[in-house]
């Protein structure tokens, strides 16, 4: 059975540990594994690259972890500190029955953010991780920041796009209940959506693997938490550091991920032709193009010599 994913669950569809849990190797820099605790009885799984420095923070999507992002880790740890991680509830992080919202993992990333010394860093939010940057900005502001990238998603308007969206919203709650029975094929049928371009050998069912961790009840909870729980559009007028906004040329929100640009001073618009919503899969070099030369924008802007 093929199963047709409504554009909005596909756009979501984003103390240390004396020792580290495993070191990988076979990369252009070392990989290193650890677990975080950042209260509360909750530990993360973060992975760590690269030399100490300008500091570029990955944010993944709903039911994923940081090793979505293994091919930015390799490629941008050759010159900055690149930190990675699974988010509460997901891959091999604490499962948790509570605290599965947006808002509670802006908590996790800045006590993260803290235990790992990480100052003043860049942080790149995809999917449903854009909705954590959001709640992050309500809570924190954005003056420790270097500066924010927010990936191919809109910021939710909460329960105001039951309102505006109602068709939707109605097929949206639709799938969870093929998620909560059969959670494995709905997996299967969301890494088709999101992901247009062939993928290694073995990588699309490591993913579903990683969705698996996440029980549905709580998948389900962390959905429409992300996508109805909160009114974050207000985060926008708060943003006062540099700013890129990346989506896919196909994205059903292109106009509002506009429109947020155009709210946002100093933010940068960009989107990538041929690509579905896992924009930095299919598209990777294009991607790692922009947050390259966003980072060198950023390098500049700190010295002065930004035009």
């Amino acid at each position: 059975m093929a199963v047709k994913f409504p554009r909005p669950i596909v756009l979501l569809i984003a103390g240390i540990t004396a020792h580290a849990i495993a070191v990988h190797t076979g990369c252009a820099s070392e990989l290193r594994e650890r677990k975080v605790d950042v209260g509360e009885g909750v530990s993360l799984r973060v992975i760590e690259a690269g030399r100490e420095g300008s500091t570029l923070v990955l944010v993944p999507g709903w039911s994923t972890a940081a090793d979505i992002w293994r091919q930015q880790i390799d490629r941008f740890a050759l010159n900055y500190r690149v930190i990675a991680f699974d988010p509460r509830s997901q891959g091999q992080s604490t499962i948790t029955t509570s605290g599965n919202t947006p808002e509670v993992r802006a908590q996790d990333l800045h006590n993260l953010l803290e235990r790992l010394n990480a100052r003043r860093p860049m942080l790149v939010g995809w999917s449903q991780g854009v909705q954590d940057l959001a709640a992050y900005i309500e809570r924190y502001g954005t003056h420790d920041l270097a500066g924010l990238v927010l990936v191919d998603a809109a910021v939710s308007d909460g329960a105001d796009g039951i309102v505006a969206r109602p068709e939707q919203t109605a097929a949206q709650f639709k799938m969870f209940s093929f998620y909560q029975g059969r959670q494995s094929e709905y997996l299967h049928g969301m890494m088709d959506a999101i992901i247009s371009k062939p993928q290694p050998e073995g990588a699309i069912d490591r993913l579903v693997a990683t969705g698996m961790k996440t029980p549905p009840g709580i998948g389900i909870g962390m959905l429409v938490a992300d996508l109805f729980g909160v009114n974050r559009t207000a985060a926008l007028k708060k943003i006062d550091c540099p700013t890129l906004i990346i989506a896919s040329a196909k994205s059903d929100e292109l106009a509002r991920q506009q429109a947020e640009a155009s709210q946002i001073p100093r933010a940068q618009f960009e989107k990538i032709e041929d690509a579905a919503h896992a924009v930095f899969l299919d598209q990777p070099e294009r991607f790692d193009e922009l947050i390259e030369k966003f980072l060198k924008h950023l390098a500049m802007a700190s010295t002065g010599s930004a035009p």
